[in-house]
């Protein structure tokens, strides 16, 4: 599987809610890391729990795509990529 190039990172990469860091817990888990691991569960059909080590825990990435569902994340992705696509006349 192909990994979201840094200029395609950028481009999302502001549409992603900013998380307070507080001290002490676990470190969160990147979000680039976390958003790859979830494009690889669309891609393969694959279950959650076979989820390649590389992109974190499938919790992890279970809870955020649940969460980004929510606070509207994926829509804005799409209208972000077809505006895009729209003034390169595509």
């Amino acid at each position: 599987m192909r990994k979201l190039s840094d200029r395609q990172w950028s481009i999302i990469e502001p549409l992603f809610p900013r998380q307070n860091f507080t001290k002490g817990g676990r470190p969160r888990s990147d979000d680039k890391k976390v958003f790859e691991g979830i494009l690889w569960i669309l891609r393969t059909g694959a279950q959650w729990n076979e989820l390649p080590e590389k992109y974190g825990d499938p919790s992890t990435c279970w809870r955020r795509l649940h969460s980004w569902q929510k606070q509207g994340v994926w829509k804005h992705i799409w209208e972000k990529l077809l505006g895009t696509l729209n003034r390169q006349d595509k």
